[in-house]
């Protein structure tokens, strides 16, 4: 949500999707074009050369960000599932990779090859949440948030 936040303070017509049916089981290639089928209407709609914002599932939408070359900001990317990799390294706008040293499906090292907009947050899960109390993990958020407003500052969106 903070992600699109900044996107709109920015200027943006922010458009959130949810999904609109139960998805493919999110280890299985299957749920690349079921998020296709999901993201390409809304695309379609809007128009333009707009920045792709997803999280976890909604990383899928690499493949769609790569062939229409539009920049993005993957939180919690699913970097384990070799589709989305290889989604990524086709990619020739930029983007940013957000994740946690113990998120099983995060991978470091890749996501530094992958791009030099990365953000690794050092015992983050898949949510995001560091251990200790709450505030750490607020404060991680704080964290993706300035990292956002730095990526786009980076790529001059919307310039």
């Amino acid at each position: 949500m903070y992600a699109g936040d900044v996107a709109e303070r920015r200027g943006a017509t922010v458009h959130r999707h949810s999904w609109s049916t139960e998805c493919p089981h999110p280890n299985e290639p299957e749920v690349e074009s079921w998020v296709r089928g999901e993201i390409t209407p809304v695309l379609d709609a809007i128009g333009g050369r707009p920045l792709l914002i997803g999280k976890s599932r909604g990383t899928n939408a690499a493949a769609i960000a790569a062939e229409r070359s539009l920049p993005a900001v993957w939180l919690t990317p699913l970097l384990r599932m070799p589709w989305v990799a290889e989604a990524l390294r086709r990619a020739t706008a930029p983007f940013l990779l957000v994740g946690g040293t113990a998120d099983v499906v995060w991978g470091g090292d890749l996501a530094r090859r992958l791009t030099p907009h990365v953000l690794e947050v050092e015992g983050a899960d898949h949510g995001m949440y560091v251990p200790g109390p709450l505030t750490e993990s607020i404060a991680v958020l704080s964290r993706v948030v300035v990292a956002v407003e730095e990526f786009l500052d980076a790529i001059d969106w919307p310039g």
